[in-house]
């Protein structure tokens, strides 16, 4: 699976979304992201240390933020496919297993069409 399309990656990420990633590899030097597909903590990137998530063989992915692997179900990507990842940061609590949770700010997965047509509001975002 090619990590970009027409030259654009995947995923990118905001700059608050890099300085918090900075901060938790201090506490965690080797972790990854996997876009959560629902259920309890919603539709978040959820970020783990890498030798406690087992990647799956349907798991896809997408490319890497700040040095960080980024990956999402095979069934989540047919439906996003189309469309850039842009993991931000907002205020509030981290997903439940998510080592933003207790750091009182949060990853958020916004996202944008490929092709130019915006799905939201799309924050500066920097590829990583």
């Amino acid at each position: 699976m090619d990590e970009s399309v027409n030259g654009e990656p995947r995923v990118v990420a905001t700059d608050s979304a890099i300085a918090l990633i900075e901060e938790i590899r201090r506490d965690y030097p080797n972790i990854l992201f996997h876009q959560s597909g629902g259920c309890c903590d919603g539709s978040s990137p959820m970020c783990y240390p890498a030798d406690e998530f087992l990647v799956g063989d349907q798991d896809v992915r997408l490319g890497e933020i700040a040095g960080v692997p980024v990956y999402i179900s095979a069934s989540q990507f047919e439906a996003w496919k189309h469309t850039q990842l842009i993991i931000d940061v907002v205020p509030g609590r981290g997903g439940m297993f998510s080592l933003d949770n207790g750091r009182e700010k949060r990853f958020l997965t916004r996202s944008r069409l490929f092709g130019g047509g915006e799905a939201c509001l799309v924050p500066s975002s920097a590829p990583v």
